[in-house]
């Protein structure tokens, strides 16, 4: 028996989707003809790739389904690296690289993780969502948080770096110890 040709086997597993028949007369009598529907497309879809590629002569087909289409994109690893306007802060322009694996890596979010600025701003929205969803039908501590927000000296007394203490260096100055204001004048401090 002999083998079935690819083409064959994918029309009987998977059958296309384009189909074209026609009539032909052969030896006098009519006969109906399928013609194969098979693209192939040659394409440099890696972008702006940081690897090397082979020569067009080198490189073969492959076959891109919606099954194999993300391991597809690993392999070809497609990049873009361009310069766009800053919008976040108006001055200059912004440097973007980014290198997509999957088609996820299209969604806005996927590419504000993968430029910094915009990365820090996705995670403070994060953080603030967050907030808020631990917040919700606390009024205690939205009011704390609104009284804070209305300060701008406690604001900026809580974001100063908390000072290490005297005799203390390092990182770890002033761990473990209450603050300073926080204890009796004359008072030993507490370890």
């Amino acid at each position: 028996m002999a083998k079935e040709n690819s083409q064959k086997s994918i029309g009987r597993m998977r059958p296309p989707r384009v189909q074209i028949e026609y009539d032909v007369e052969v030896n006098g009598s009519e006969k109906k003809v399928n013609l194969p529907f098979v693209m192939g497309v040659m394409s440099d879809l890696s972008g702006q790739s940081l690897e090397a590629l082979p020569p067009v002569a080198a490189r073969k087909f492959l076959e891109i389904d919606s099954e194999n289409f993300d391991d597809r994109m690993a392999a070809i690893k497609p990049r873009v690296a361009t310069s766009v306007p800053n919008a976040l802060t108006g001055e200059g322009n912004l440097g973007v690289d980014i290198t997509f694996e999957c088609m996820d890596d299209f969604s806005p979010a996927a590419i504000a993780r993968k430029v910094e600025p915009l990365r820090r701003l996705l995670e403070a929205r994060s953080h603030l969502s967050n907030l808020m969803t631990y917040m919700d039908g606390k009024v205690s501590a939205e009011d704390m948080v609104s009284q804070l927000l209305a300060d701008p000296a406690l604001m900026q007394t809580l974001a100063r770096p908390a000072a290490p203490a005297e005799g203390q260096e390092g990182p770890d100055a002033g761990a473990g110890q209450a603050p300073a204001a926080d204890q009796p004048e004359g008072a030993a401090p507490q370890s």
